[in-house]
């Protein structure tokens, strides 16, 4: 037998103390949490069934798959209508179930378990509560961060010239693979979709996407358009490699940008405007700052430049210059114009200021930050300017 919560004690106790505290200040008498990242951030480890959280009370983890786990709360069922007959829970007043996430099926048969509830949404407070990483959480972080960077510096020594985009990225999957990353790249709904990453050779950079990114790409086929399209990469050429930060469970982000030869002047200067404006948001990001103000603040360097033409994409732009990364690579906080989030300490947030040039294709930089009381660390530190595959 298998302990099913594999999380350090005090860690396990702290995450269920932060979402008991925020179920009690959103009235919520109860949740009942299945999606795998929530089950993940709860006990260190996907399993399929659900964990009932009451605001008072001791937790319950009904399992259907894998068997063999054990522990205190760890009950066995077969289907949903089993959890309250199982142990003869009373239906709380207030249950809260995962709305964001959860098939309108599933709903329905969830809240069929409890008649007598009221349905409340868990979402939100998942989300919050999520976005304030601990320590652990912390050095998980930094972790990836470190091998990710390993990644990118050996970049430069698997291009060979002739190649295309897609002839690259494989070799940095392989290379990201043999480091320790675990391929998942797990995004949160089902309105956003990718591989391993993002590799944007040339003009490919400007054709957009049906995803909300920061960048684009038509991808290998209509099925998936986003990424590399096969194209030869070219002396001119930018090349901007995005590429997947989950080594431990915990993803950060990392973008960084290279080329066979120097690029145009336009695209040097947007360059160097990317790696200025993560400066300055690093350092204004200081908690009880609002993240919109942080968009702002971006924007306004782009345009005092003469860029806002290229900010954040050329042909169709995002609505975002930074976003919360942890077990899904979009979480709160957003540095976004509407934003309505408010940095704390203890947020991870990926900045990526980005632009693209018509003729050279994608320049700028993204890093992963941590929120301190004195601003922003960085904890993706490979260089930061163009770099040569030279």
């Amino acid at each position: 037998m298998t302990q099913l919560v594999i999380l350090p004690h005090d860690e396990f106790t702290l995450r269920l103390d932060n979402i008991r505290k925020a179920l009690k200040s959103n009235n919520i008498d109860a949740a009942v949490i299945s999606d795998n990242a929530n089950i993940y951030y709860l006990t260190g480890r996907v399993f399929a069934g659900y964990i009932y959280i009451p605001a008072a009370g001791p937790e319950i983890f009904f399992v259907r798959r894998p068997v063999g786990l054990e522990g205190d709360g760890v009950v066995y069922i077969r289907k949903p209508e089993q959890m309250a007959e199982s142990i003869g829970l009373n239906a709380p007043e207030t249950l809260a179930l995962e709305l964001d996430i959860t098939s309108w099926t599933d709903i329905q048969r969830l809240s069929a378990v409890f008649p007598e509830s009221k349905i409340a949404n868990a979402s939100p407070v998942m989300r919050a509560v999520r976005s304030v990483k601990s320590p652990y959480e912390i050095e998980r972080l930094r972790l990836s961060g470190q091998k990710q960077e390993r990644v990118y510096r050996r970049v430069p020594h698997l291009f060979r010239p002739g190649m295309t985009d897609l002839e690259l990225q494989v070799e940095i999957e392989r290379v990201s693979r043999l480091e320790g990353c675990l391929g998942q790249f797990r995004i949160s709904g089902d309105s956003m979709e990718l591989y391993m990453g993002n590799i944007l050779a040339g003009e490919n950079a400007d054709n957009p996407t049906p995803y909300d990114f920061a960048m684009g790409g038509e991808g290998l086929d209509p099925s998936l358009p986003v990424g590399c399209n096969g194209s030869v990469i070219r002396p001119g050429d930018s090349v901007m490699v995005d590429v997947n930060g989950n080594y431990t469970g915990y993803m950060t982000d990392m973008t960084r940008t290279f080329a066979m030869t120097q690029v145009d002047a336009l695209a040097a200067k947007a360059h160097s405007c990317s790696i200025e404006i993560c400066k300055a948001i690093a350092a204004a990001g200081t908690p009880g700052v609002h993240a919109k103000e942080l968009y702002g603040l971006a924007e306004k360097m782009a345009r005092e430049a003469g860029l806002e033409a290229y900010f954040m994409g050329h042909h169709q732009k995002a609505g975002f210059v930074g976003h919360g990364v942890g077990i899904e690579i979009n979480e709160q906080p957003v540095l976004a114009p509407r934003s309505k989030d408010i940095l704390a300490e203890g947020n991870v947030i990926a900045v990526e200021p980005k632009f693209v040039i018509p003729g050279v294709g994608a320049v700028g930089i993204e890093n992963t930050y941590v929120v301190t009381a004195s601003g922003m660390e960085c904890i993706t530190s490979a260089p930061e300017q163009i770099i040569s595959f030279s």
